[in-house]
């Protein structure tokens, strides 16, 4: 049977299935509540690892998990990204690794979310135009001083991963990864390797899965949707992967949700494998 948890960094505790908040609307007003009660039908549901980022929103989405669901049940991790800010030169939004910015968004983190500490912080994605060193630099600096807990990156290959654990332990990596999008296929592989935890985003390709006739073929099988199919497939490929799907809506949370009580037969795993070499 395929394993349903997986502790990050060694030691944090989370249901491998979790949810990507990044779809959830803050407004207007209805659709700000049906937000609020998708995230708590999440958590309701046994999710324990729910994901966010400043991007969302610049901060909006934090404030809207904080809403829905603190003081937060022992066990729930929230992680968040920063990273991207408003730095461009109209305003608009740019890769800003500079470590002062770092420190102001996971300072404003810590006040959206409500707590003293991030469990697990990630940087959104590297900016070439501030070292490396300096980034993460930062974020073990604040991680030595308690704001945060573990360390993640985003959209990195494995040549990157490598250089930032020369400089600091990374628990997390969070890429573009799905079924049918495997391109960052090493990334995982260095992950799963090193016991590191891959939390793919866009993990059943918006939709695309249902459109594939195998998938589709294999979901008739197996009685389940082609959506289950590619999150069936994500957590039975590598123990160490998390998917982390989103939605704004509660029928296909519930839907996403139960892709991990769907064990795949290995004829069906073999199939769904093969749907790499043609893409």
């Amino acid at each position: 049977m395929t394993s349903t948890a997986f502790r990050i960094g060694g030691d944090l505790p989370v249901r491998r299935l979790g949810f990507g908040a990044m779809h959830l609307p803050t407004e207007p007003v209805q659709a700000r509540e049906t937000s609020l009660a998708v995230a708590r039908r999440a958590v309701e549901l046994g999710v324990t690892l729910i994901d966010t980022a400043y991007l969302y929103g610049g901060g909006a989405n934090e404030e809207l998990l904080a809403e829905a669901l603190h003081p937060y049940p022992d066990g729930l991790l929230i992680t968040t990204k920063v990273g991207v800010a408003r730095s461009g030169p109209a305003g608009e939004w740019k890769l800003d690794g500079r470590p002062a910015v770092l420190r102001d968004q996971v300072e404003r983190a810590l006040r959206r979310l409500r707590v003293e500490r991030i469990e697990l912080l990630q940087l959104h994605r590297i900016d070439p135009e501030t070292p490396l060193a300096d980034q993460v630099g930062t974020l073990r600096e604040l991680r030595a001083e308690g704001k945060i807990g573990r360390i993640g990156l985003s959209e990195v290959g494995v040549d990157e991963l490598d250089e930032a654990r020369e400089i600091v332990d990374v628990a997390g990596v969070q890429n573009r990864y799905s079924l049918l999008d495997r391109e960052h296929e090493p990334v995982p592989a260095a992950c799963e390797a090193a016991g590191i935890a891959f939390l793919p985003w866009r993990p059943v390709a918006w939709g695309e899965s249902g459109a594939n006739a195998e998938v589709a073929a294999v979901a008739a099988e197996v009685d389940a949707t082609p959506t289950q199919v590619a999150l069936a497939w994500l957590l039975g490929h590598s123990s160490v992967i998390l998917p982390i799907p989103g939605t704004a809506r509660i029928d296909h949370l519930e839907e996403n949700l139960a892709a991990d009580r769907l064990e795949l037969a290995p004829a069906h795993r073999d199939r769904l494998d093969r749907l790499s070499e043609v893409a």
